[in-house]
């Protein structure tokens, strides 16, 4: 969450910031969507491997300004983690994103139609990965 903030601030972009699901969406919108850990034991060492889905709501529809404004976004975030967010979990744990994907047709499936459930938005779900041996 302190790297969503960083790169919001460092952009001057009023990004909303969820550590879960929001109880409502209004873009620009991020949050961690899913968790995922994976450890391997190397003798008495372990590997810890640790993957966050980071949904990045964009607006409410595709369009070409939309997907111009999600692509700015999108490859700011990864310069930005590559260059200063390598450390950003802690001082012994690399930080870096492996994937992105585009949803143009995102749905929030959890939300009543008051709070932005039942509309159709322009996401973008990034992984992080971050590794940290023993």
């Amino acid at each position: 969450m302190t790297t969503l903030a960083a790169y919001a601030t460092a952009q001057s972009v009023k990004l909303q910031t969820y550590a879960g699901r929001p109880a409502t969406v209004n873009p620009p919108t991020a949050f961690v969507d899913a968790i995922r850990e994976t450890i391997v034991y190397v003798g008495h060492m372990m590997q810890r491997t640790v993957q966050a889905d980071i949904v990045f709501v964009h607006g409410s529809f595709d369009s070409a300004d939309a997907a111009d404004k999600k692509d700015a976004f999108v490859d700011g975030f990864i310069d930005y983690i590559r260059d200063s967010g390598f450390h950003a979990a802690s001082a012994s744990t690399s930080l870096g994103v492996v994937s992105t994907e585009d949803d143009p047709t995102w749905v929030p499936d959890w939300l009543g139609r008051d709070n932005g459930g039942g509309r159709t938005y322009y996401a973008t779900r990034i992984t992080l990965e971050g590794y940290q041996g023993d």
